[in-house]
């Protein structure tokens, strides 16, 4: 049996709890500014990232010349652990989601956005297996008129169809070690990136693995169409210089951030068909129904609100929506509207559990004395 005034301090000290837990698992830690993790190697040729980090081009990428071939070269290795995240993409503003290298376990995966007739995006991708434990991998993907090709090591691993042609999405800003519209984060080492205006041969790019493996850059047969070519062998600095073409050099920041990131992106443009995006659902509207039960709570048993339930509802959504805008400007977290509504049910689920007959009479028998 509580008094009165201790059941009202307990339930206010138990919003207070659950309030502040919410906000430290959403915001924590609320840094605006994150150190961008990016550091040369000392004792060869290569440019770490670790943990959140990222470099952006200087400037634009010039657009190739229409209906040209192309080739991308790609010498690196991920760190030990590493499943998953952005080696590098090429973005506009106007179309940021637009071409992307990613790792996925052990493969490199070449993901190619396209916009239907009626504004829905569409992917189309080709994945290889690619990364050795311990040692850098070779990885080239060229386009000819009729299909994509993908060499690891200076083997054919797929002569593909499936992924849209990518050579016009060579253009923009070029973002490494992240996705230039949300936080995806790539730990590993570049030692050698290279884009052609031309494809290779399948003898071009045995032989550039070679010299990529012996000498850290491509054979001088295939660097008369170089784009652009960086080597990663400054060492020092926060300029990446760009050794052939018209491309631009590349910048690291002092800071991490996401360059094109989404403000409050909306529920369709964040639905992806996986099982990831589900847990990522369900840890949302678990979250919240702690905050739904104790306010609610609170409300009803100690301010003897008619309508409290809706009341917490409301406070749910005002908070969801209050860190969703403050996850804007954080470039570790997303911002975005699903979240706003899971976790706004979450907080309708946490009410009901409150007016659950068990649960009203377990607290029936804690009466409250005068």
């Amino acid at each position: 049996m509580f008094s009165k005034l201790d059941w009202s301090r307990l339930q206010a000290a138990a919003c207070v709890c659950v309030f502040c837990a919410v906000l430290v698992a959403a915001l924590y830690p609320f840094n605006p500014h994150p150190p961008n993790h990016v550091t040369w190697l000392t004792v060869s040729a290569g440019l770490h990232f670790g943990g959140h980090g990222t470099v952006v081009s200087s400037s634009v990428f010039p657009a190739p010349a229409a209906d040209a071939s192309c080739s991308i070269e790609l010498w690196a290795d991920a760190a030990p652990g590493t499943t998953s995240g952005t080696l590098f993409s090429f973005f506009s503003p106007t179309d940021p989601a637009r071409f992307f290298v990613m790792q996925y376990r052990k493969e490199i995966v070449f993901q190619r956005s396209l916009r239907t007739a009626l504004g829905e995006r569409q992917w189309s991708f080709m994945a290889v297996p690619a990364f050795h434990p311990g040692e850098p991998s070779f990885v080239a993907l060229t386009e000819s008129p009729h299909a994509r090709a993908a060499y690891v090591d200076g083997i054919r691993l797929e002569k593909s169809t499936r992924l849209a042609p990518f050579c016009a999405d060579l253009t923009g800003w070029l973002v490494l070690g992240t996705s230039p519209v949300s936080d995806s984060s790539w730990r590993g080492t570049l030692r050698g990136l290279a884009v052609f205006g031309s494809e290779l041969s399948a003898a071009e790019a045995l032989e550039d693995f070679h010299s990529w493996k012996d000498n850290g850059r491509p054979a001088g047969a295939t660097t008369q169409n170089l784009r652009a070519l960086y080597l990663f062998d400054e060492r020092a600095g926060a300029v990446i210089h760009n050794r052939a073409g018209n491309a631009p050099d590349l910048s690291i920041p002092d800071y991490y951030r996401v360059p094109f990131k989404p403000f409050l992106k909306t529920p369709w443009r964040e639905f992806k068909p996986s099982l990831d995006y589900l847990a990522d659902v369900l840890v949302n509207i678990v979250g919240f129904v702690p905050l739904g039960f104790v306010f609610c709570s609170y409300f009803f048993t100690v301010r003897r609100l008619g309508r409290a339930q809706a009341i917490t509802i409301f406070l749910g959504f005002l908070v969801s929506l209050s860190i969703e805008t403050l996850q804007g400007f954080l470039p570790t977290r997303d911002s975005g509207m699903t979240d706003i509504i899971t976790n706004t049910a979450g907080t309708a689920l946490g009410t009901m559990l409150f007016h659950w007959k068990p649960v009203q009479d377990i607290y029936s028998r804690w009466r409250i004395s005068d």
